[in-house]
């Protein structure tokens, strides 16, 4: 099974994860999985330990690009609210990519209560049990080409990811960049994933 450890989350730098994430729209946790790659049902406290720390920043964000939402303090109250809202709730799902299937460019934006980060994970072995399938993130910014990240993942690594938008400080205060993510085709082998969405 993946293991996790609550106090992982508790001892990460926030700090540290919150600048990155307003600078490139990810912030890579790395080894914050381990084990084997089956994903039990549920993925455990992992979703509400995440959401505290997370809840901050989205606040922050959506106050800075003058939207109205907020998010509650606390993983029940936010999952009242996203059922309020007709929202699922927290849920994971585990991707199987083989050789020549790819995952398309995605952007989750279809609400205001749309959480806007999620978690993406990597449950098998760069090179070893796959070739390719690289965790690619794209940016675009107002009048500005798109940027192209690459998101140097290894197997039991995760990474926080905007899903959509997130707010950059310009010269006349912030704007909206836009986020979207996709994963390159497969080459050989098997890639297994785990993506974890808080709404």
């Amino acid at each position: 099974m993946i293991l996790f450890n609550n106090d992982v989350v508790a001892r990460l730098d926030w700090a540290e994860i919150a600048a990155e994430l307003d600078q490139d729209g990810y912030a890579i946790l790395s080894g914050l999985l381990h084990g084997a790659r089956v994903l039990p049902e549920p993925l455990g406290a992992l979703p509400a330990a995440l959401y505290e720390p997370l809840s901050t920043i989205a606040n922050r964000w959506n106050q800075s690009l003058g939207l109205k939402e907020r998010f509650p303090d606390g993983s029940n109250a936010f999952q009242e609210q996203s059922r309020k809202a007709g929202l699922p709730g927290p849920r994971s799902y585990m991707s199987r990519l083989r050789e020549r299937d790819y995952q398309a460019l995605q952007q989750r934006n279809d609400g205001a209560w749309r959480f806007p980060l999620q978690l993406v994970a990597l449950l098998s072995e760069p090179g070893v049990d796959f070739t390719g399938g690289e965790f690619v993130m794209t940016e675009q910014r107002p009048r500005m080409q798109s940027r192209p990240m690459v998101l140097p993942l290894q197997r039991g690594d995760a990474a926080i990811i905007a899903v959509a938008r997130r707010p950059i400080m310009g010269r006349k205060g912030y704007y909206r960049v836009n986020n979207k993510h996709a994963i390159s085709r497969v080459h050989s082998g098997e890639r297994i994933g785990l993506e974890l969405y808080f709404d």
